[in-house]
């Protein structure tokens, strides 16, 4: 019998009471806008592009000293959920997941997130996991082997890959599929990787177009810009542009033996949640753990690259590095 096909079937008898009703959505972490912006999503049937199908009721706050754009907003967005969407605060992941179905991990924070997401798992409650989904590769697959291991289910995607310009021209005719080109924001953050931070969204464009397979990467680094180049199966060719200290606009081209697509647009995070709720309610993830795992690893190998002085680093090896 297939793993997937395990982790399904547990949850949908761990989830039989909900399985059809208004889940019961609990909240990992409120100094992000993701926590209010996605709870806004879900709790105001008002809003234009309203997801149905549960509501945030309860949240744990977290929030980071080390990091200024965790402590300095924690206690506003805590407080907006509180005021505007009845969101109960608790003192402990543990009593959350007492609260609730399922679970939103959004501590912007990727490095606590293996300890809190602990508890989530032990509970057996699927769980989105927001970017980073750890501050490093080996927390990401040890994520992995703990859900794969009590049969949780999980999943962790950037909105990019879901926004309609993305769909259209990932599935735009080109041909056949010769390599891509992403590039977008990339700050740093002093205590993650250099791309978990921003540059994973242009990473996730880039494999959202060119799929699973790199086998290595070349990293250039400058003090404002990052050029990576991955090498995937026959010879096709996906480049990572991560842009800093100017404008950080974000595209995917996409080159194919009979023509070239050129995303065109913006997005925001409806489909995202759109998908996350879909997840909840059946326990299939959307993006494979695998797919997730490779991207980060992607991002690890960037690094080990700069390390190297630009030379050619194996995805493979980095995976077997971290424990994977």
């Amino acid at each position: 019998m297939k793993p997937g096909f395990l982790i399904l079937a547990g949850w949908l008898v761990a989830g039989a009471a909900v399985f059809g009703a208004d889940l019961r959505i609990g909240i990992v972490g409120c100094d992000t806008s993701h926590a209010t912006a996605f709870t806004k999503l879900i709790n105001d049937p008002t809003d234009k592009e309203h997801v149905p199908g549960g509501k945030v009721v309860a949240a744990f706050k977290g929030g980071s000293k080390d990091i200024p754009e965790s402590w300095s907003r924690v206690d506003g967005y805590a407080k907006q959920l509180q005021e505007k969407y009845g969101v109960k605060m608790v003192d402990s992941v543990a009593e959350l997941c007492q609260e609730v179905d399922v679970i939103l991990l959004e501590s912007l924070d990727g490095r606590p997130h293996l300890e809190q997401v602990r508890p989530v798992i032990a509970a057996g409650k699927p769980v989105f996991i927001d970017k980073p989904v750890a501050g490093s590769l080996r927390g990401v697959i040890e994520i992995n082997r703990l859900a794969k291991k009590n049969h949780v289910p999980w999943f962790s995607s950037s909105s990019y890959r879901y926004y309609d310009c993305m769909v259209e021209v990932k599935n735009a005719s080109v041909g056949e599929l010769r390599g891509a080109i992403s590039y977008g924001p990339c700050e740093l953050e002093p205590h993650h990787p250099d791309f978990f931070w921003y540059g994973i969204h242009p990473t996730e464009a880039l494999f959202t177009i060119m799929g699973t397979g790199c086998e290595s990467v070349v990293r250039t680094s400058t003090t404002n810009t990052d050029v990576v180049t991955g090498v995937w199966p026959d010879g096709r060719v996906g480049t990572l542009r991560g842009l800093r200290n100017a404008s950080t606009p974000h595209k995917v081209i996409v080159f194919g033996t009979k023509g070239i697509a050129e995303q065109k647009g913006d997005g925001d995070y409806a489909p995202l949640v759109r998908e996350i709720m879909k997840f909840f309610q059946t326990g299939v993830a959307p993006v494979p753990n695998e797919e997730t795992i490779e991207i980060y690893a992607f991002m690890e190998a960037a690094d080990e690259s700069k390390r190297e002085g630009g030379k050619p680093v194996k995805i493979n090896r980095i995976i077997k590095k971290n424990g994977g």
